[in-house]
């Protein structure tokens, strides 16, 4: 279900009749060449740590990419199961745990790489968009100035505990067998950021009903089981509802560039930047850490 790039499902057979499935991936526009190295590295690191995630397959030279049909290309290993689009209380609890188990696994993986969708990357991305904001939904533009203001001032990821995040474990790049994840994909944002923002980019993907309404009994559910694997530490948790309104903001204007930018022949219809809008309107309201789940 590739947007960016092309994946093709390999099924193998050997001499002995024995069965495998892979995944081969054509990189066509959005993934950097020169990010391939940090992105396949790290899926290798964390895989053989035993974080469910696709497991990069060597070429025969040891390389794991190279160029395919004129363009570069990974195989990787297969993962059963299947993402779920009604997220219930069981699924948040089970993706804080994985969540947790990942950052657990990159503490000691040595590839960095700068996040360009931060607080710098937000004012920049703004700037292509401002006074067009409204056009999406009347009074945008003031939320968002508001916003970016409040976070100029507040929002600082480099005073907290860091490594490398996923950043964008959204309900599509996890997969479930029953209630449990069987493992995670898409790590083509990862970065070297706050581990809490991670888990703040996490709550607002899981954590929200249907109709925007916010679940306390899901966030706490997923905090929970996050902490079970990596405890969150006082200024983690203290920073957490300005790490919320941050990534709240992140989406926002991403989804509203594309919004404002899509191409009516587009297959694939961009995604709502007002579900984002909902939430950052939601988090503006939070007075303290613990309406989120945290225990006294």
């Amino acid at each position: 279900q590739g947007v960016e790039n092309t994946n093709y499902l390999v099924a193998t057979q050997s001499a002995e009749g024995n069965e495998a499935k892979y995944i081969l991936t054509l990189y066509e526009k959005r993934v950097n060449v020169a990010d391939l190295p940090f992105f396949l590295d790290l899926l290798q690191h964390v895989a053989e740590r035993g974080v469910a995630c696709p497991r990069p397959v060597a070429r025969t030279d040891g390389k794991l990419f190279g160029e395919c049909a004129g363009k570069q290309a990974s195989l990787v290993s297969f993962l059963h199961g299947k993402s779920r689009t009604i997220i219930r209380n069981p699924h948040a609890a089970s993706v804080g745990n994985i969540l947790g188990q990942l950052h657990h696994a990159t503490q000691d993986f040595s590839g960095t790489r700068t996040n360009a969708l931060s607080l710098a990357g937000w004012q920049a991305l703004y700037a292509k968009i401002a006074g067009r904001l409204d056009e999406v939904q009347s009074g945008l533009e003031q939320l968002v100035q508001e916003e970016l203001a409040f976070l100029a001032d507040h929002f600082d990821s480099a005073a907290l505990p860091r490594g490398v995040i996923h950043a964008d474990l959204f309900p599509d790049n996890v997969f479930f067998e029953g209630d449990a994840v069987s493992g995670i994909i898409d790590f083509y944002f990862a970065c070297t950021d706050a581990l809490a923002y991670d888990v703040a980019i996490t709550l607002n993907a899981w954590c929200f009903e249907g109709r925007g309404e916010f679940s306390p009994t899901r966030s706490m559910l997923l905090l929970d089981a996050y902490q079970k694997q990596r405890a969150l530490t006082q200024a983690e948790i203290i920073a957490f509802p300005v790490l919320l309104r941050g990534a709240a903001l992140r989406f926002l204007l991403t989804r509203a560039h594309d919004w404002l930018h899509r191409d009516p022949n587009a297959l694939v219809r961009p995604h709502d930047p007002l579900e984002y809008a909902a939430k950052l309107r939601f988090h503006r309201g939070v007075k303290d850490a613990r309406e989120y789940g945290f225990h006294a």
